[in-house]
């Protein structure tokens, strides 16, 4: 999926395979290359976590996949494979056929994904009745029983709720519930507990994991946070400025970063593992995404920086089946 071997594999009968993605936007003062040449796969029911500083392009990813870029942004090239069709080329009326049924996409913060004049019951029951030839009756049965699925109390009563009356825990439930409403072979988390206090993000992770378990959907989990991809992925790919630094399973990659910004990423977040461990900052600031420098971005803020490095590397094997966009390799 993401190391070379298991990359491999998933190349044989990928779930989703992402190849050369380029996601620009056009500005008065140029274009942003927001996403610049991104490549994963991901296999049926596998996990995978996409992490890197805010503006390292990771959310950008995910949209490009639902097709929800809007002007002035663009795909600009790239493949973007699920279940073997390129999504790129898909008509409208295709990817909303496909969208909420067979990939489904999570927000960060649930009020936003959530319409504030119609019930959560509502809002269930439209999800269900999009892709599915089912009476309201039915659909409100079933908003009932996934609520119940997702840990609602009362659902019965619930699913008569407006989104303002609910905790924020629930409403990520509410909105977990719709993009699973259709059982999708391919969810995708943006942040999805960044805006919660820890019980309640603890909470929302082990469920997201049951259900992985229940109906086998493949996870694709976006977030600045490697703690959760610890607990929730097996494999990961490290962003930054647009582009892959690194990739690999998530043992590889966390316990022995090869990448300067990797182990820079990692030295920077709290570890319980490590007590008495001192923090260390990534010198620098993350490049303008009208100035980028030439060849590797994130040379100017390297320590180890060589001449070599003003042209962007290719990716190479480490040998273990991880994969890094650096000389030193």
């Amino acid at each position: 999926m993401l190391s070379a071997n298991a990359e491999r594999n998933a190349d044989t009968a990928p779930l989703l395979k992402v190849r050369d993605l380029q996601t620009h936007f056009r500005t008065s003062r140029g274009t942003v290359k927001a996403v610049n040449g991104v490549s994963f796969g991901l296999a049926v029911g596998a996990s995978l976590g996409i992490v890197g500083e805010s503006g390292s392009g990771k959310s950008v990813t995910s949209l490009s996949i639902m097709r929800l870029i809007e002007p002035p942004g663009f795909v600009a090239g790239g493949q973007i494979l699920f279940k073997g069709r390129d999504i790129v080329t898909f008509r409208e009326r295709e990817i909303r056929s496909m969208r909420g049924r067979e990939i489904c996409l999570v927000f960060q913060d649930p009020m936003t994904a959530l319409n504030p004049v119609y019930t959560v019951g509502a809002q269930m029951v439209e999800a269900l009745q999009a892709h599915r030839p089912i009476s309201q009756r039915e659909a409100m049965e079933r908003a009932i029983e996934l609520f119940r699925l997702v840990g609602i109390p009362a659902p019965e009563r619930r699913v008569h709720e407006y989104p303002h009356r609910l905790s924020g825990g629930m409403r990520q439930r509410v909105t977990i519930a719709i993009a699973l409403a259709n059982e999708p072979d391919l969810l995708i988390l943006d942040e999805p507990t960044t805006a919660l206090d820890v019980t309640i993000q603890a909470q929302i992770l082990d469920l997201i994991k049951d259900l992985r378990q229940r109906i086998n959907t493949a996870v694709l989990l976006i977030t600045h946070d490697i703690g959760v991809v610890r607990e929730m992925c097996e494999d990961v790919v490290v962003m930054y400025a647009g582009k892959v630094m690194e990739k690999g399973t998530v043992g590889q990659v966390t316990d022995d970063p090869k990448h300067p910004y990797t182990v820079g990423l990692l030295s920077s977040i709290p570890d319980p593992r490590m007590r008495g461990h001192r923090l260390s900052a990534i010198g620098g600031a993350v490049p303008s995404p009208l100035h980028m420098p030439s060849g590797c971005p994130f040379q100017p803020r390297c320590s180890r920086a060589m001449p070599a490095c003003s042209q962007m590397p290719d990716m190479k094997d480490c040998g273990d089946g991880r994969l890094v966009a650096c000389w030193l390799y």
